[in-house]
Order: C-alpha cells, then sequence, then structure tokens
C-alpha cells in the first residue's frame, strides 16, 4: 500500500513539472513545425511571421492552434478572418487571397501589432479591455496595416519579402531541401576475397585481409590490412619430485 502512494506521488510531481513547461511554450513554434513559412516582415522586437496552411479553412486551423493552446482572447468565427491573442503574440488567420482553399496564419509579435495596426480595425474582432491593454491605452494603435492579404493597400512599416536563409533558420518550414551521392561499387572489385580466412583446429592460427578492387590478378591488389598470424602456444614436459620435511 505505502509503494502504491509513493508511485503515486511521483506521477503527480511529474505531471506538475510537465504541464507548466508545456504551457510555456510559444504558439509560433507549434506553427514552426506544421506549416511552410510563406514571408517575413520587420527585425527585433516588431517582427511578423506568415505561414500557409494548404486546403484548409479559417476555423479549421483556429481550432488546431486554441487545441494546442488556449489564447487569452479569440474573435468570433468567421471563414474570412480571426484573430487569437496569446500572450506575446497575436495571430491573425486569414483566406489566402490568391487561393480562397489556403489559410494564411500571420504571426505578429505585440509590438509588431502597435506600431502597424489601427486599434479601429481590431475593434470588431478583440474586446475593447483587450485592445486597451493592447495598444497601451491608446499610446499606440495610430497604423493602418490589416494583414498580410492586404499588405499592398495598408502597408506596414517595412515591405514583404520571401523568407531568406537567416529567416529559415530562426522560423524554419515544414520541408527542407536536401542532397546527396550514390556510389557504385566498382565491376573489377572482387568481393569474395574480402573479409575471407581459414582455420583448422583450436590452435591453428587464422589470417584475413581487406583489400581494395583494380586488376583481376590477386598479385597487383593492394593490401590495406593484414592480421598477424598466431601461432600454437609452446608446452613443456617435465618432471619432478615431493620430499617430506623432517
Amino acid at each position: 500500500m505505502k509503494k502504491w502512494w509513493l508511485h503515486s506521488i511521483k506521477i503527480i510531481l511529474l505531471i506538475s513539472f510537465i504541464v507548466p513547461m508545456l504551457a510555456a511554450c510559444a504558439i509560433s513554434d507549434t506553427v514552426k513545425e506544421q506549416y511552410p513559412l510563406e514571408s517575413v516582415n520587420g527585425s527585433g522586437n516588431q517582427t511578423s511571421y506568415v505561414y500557409r496552411a494548404t486546403d484548409q479553412t479559417v476555423p479549421e486551423v483556429a481550432k488546431q492552434l486554441i487545441d494546442k493552446k488556449k489564447p487569452e482572447q479569440q474573435s468570433a468565427e468567421s471563414t474570412e478572418r480571426m484573430f487569437l491573442v496569446y500572450n506575446d503574440e497575436v495571430i491573425q488567420i486569414q483566406q489566402a487571397p490568391d487561393d480562397p482553399a489556403d489559410t494564411l496564419i500571420e504571426i505578429d509579435s505585440k509590438e509588431y501589432v502597435r506600431n502597424n495596426y489601427s486599434s479601429s480595425f481590431l475593434e470588431g474582432y478583440l474586446l475593447a479591455s483587450v485592445l486597451s491593454d493592447l495598444f497601451d491605452n491608446g499610446r499606440y494603435g495610430h497604423g493602418n496595416y490589416r494583414g498580410y492579404s492586404q499588405k499592398d493597400v495598408y502597408k506596414p512599416q517595412t515591405t514583404y519579402h520571401k523568407p531568406t536563409d537567416q529567416d529559415l533558420k530562426k522560423a524554419p518550414p515544414m520541408t527542407v531541401n536536401r542532397t546527396g551521392k550514390i556510389f557504385k561499387r566498382s565491376k573489377n572489385a572482387d568481393s569474395s576475397a574480402v573479409g575471407t580466412g581459414s582455420g583448422s583446429g583450436g590452435s591453428s592460427g587464422t589470417t584475413g585481409k581487406v583489400i581494395t578492387g583494380g586488376s583481376s590478378s590477386s598479385s597487383k591488389k593492394k593490401s590495406v590490412f593484414t592480421k598477424p598470424k598466431r601461432s600454437a602456444p609452446k608446452i613443456r614436459m617435465g618432471s619432478g619430485r615431493v620430499s617430506r620435511r623432517r
């Protein structure tokens, strides 16, 4: 009974450590692992990363993110645009203008939102208390930016660009390109000679060698490694006597 209680306490303590660690993980880490990076904007603490969810609707993507980590505030469900507010990030989920079947996931730092978005634009999606805290009681929120899908109309402070190698290191996409080589074994290599050896009985030595291909003649093949021969141990016969101490 005592062992069972100790085991239960260990499990509870383990869960108490794991759950806060999972909760502390940023939702952007989840997005990076699941979706390819589309575009990048800003620098420092004012950043905006855009990802593409292929063949997924706005509500579907929003539900996936909410299930991973519950936001502090979320806008009403919509097929065109939704907002999720987290501790350090604001996620705008919007229908892709170039392909309505896809969804764009824009992850903006709160500093980026403060310096680029219009507070009046977000009033239709978020609570007044959230907006007041986000824009520091009206100190910020005087921009005109409304999201990546309208970046050419409502321009942010800097210009969006395709992700560079440095951007990919910061926010790796779902797939990466890799290259490799396949080496074909030489037709002239004598595979039967590699790793061969002979032996006869317990004390007899064995030999083996690794060779490289080239000429078919065994006399011209270069030896890379030759195992030294071992001779049988010598046994000496002798005689002696045992005398009793007086």
